[in-house]
């Protein structure tokens, strides 16, 4: 096993990783929250995310919820957690997840199996530390519907059309969610306080709302 190390970024990159040692990293790190494993058939990234990194999931996490709890939308959130396929050599942790149109099929379950159940419908995923794996595929591996991606500048909503991620405008998971309305209130997150930002968001879901009825 031999060990790159990404200059600038703190996290470090394990080549001929075995899914055995992959699963017990993944055990073992359940109790040190802030660390993210990536696994793609023997290659291992394992990054600590920075401050900005955390801050920017909270709040795109606080727009999923604030949407859903306006349109009494039932969700589950499941963060960090660890999603992975031993029939395909592949996992990782997005920044948050959701089952929104899924959320009944996995309702009380303790353990997701993801060869039989549905997979989350939304992940998020921030990222300006670029990752040295292709999560995106991995993601498309597991079939998750959509991916919202946002790297510190631009936001991009992905659908999975056809085994692969194409962008698109429009939520098709949350509708009433615009790319660039996500990009609008993130960009204004950084002169507001998280409390004001959070009830000027569910102002203008109020709005919307209005609107369409």
């Amino acid at each position: 096993m031999t060990a790159v190390l990404v200059p600038l970024q703190r996290q470090v990159v394990l080549q001929g990783v075995s899914w055995a040692t992959y699963q017990s990293l993944s055990r073992d790190l359940e109790s040190a929250p802030g660390k993210r494993l990536t696994y793609d058939q023997g290659a291992l990234e394992i990054m600590v995310p920075l401050p900005p990194h955390e801050s920017y999931k909270k709040l795109m996490g606080r727009m999923v919820e604030v949407t859903t709890e306006e349109t009494e939308t039932e969700i589950r959130s499941l963060g960090s957690t660890t999603w992975s396929r031993a029939d395909l050599s592949k996992g990782l942790e997005p920044d948050q997840c959701y089952y929104i149109q899924h959320e009944q099929a996995v309702r009380g379950k303790d353990e997701i199996d993801l060869t039989v159940d549905p997979p989350p419908d939304l992940a998020i995923e921030i990222d300006n530390t670029s990752s040295s794996i292709d999560r995106m595929a991995i993601y498309a591996a597991l079939g998750l519907p959509e991916i919202w991606r946002f790297d510190g500048t631009a936001l991009t909503i992905f659908a999975l059309v056809n085994s692969e991620y194409r962008p698109q405008a429009v939520s098709t998971v949350l509708p009433l969610l615009r790319q660039d309305t996500l990009l609008q209130f993130l960009q204004t997150s950084q002169t507001m306080g998280e409390t004001s930002w959070v009830k000027a968001f569910r102002q203008w879901i109020r709005e919307q709302l209005r609107q369409t009825n």
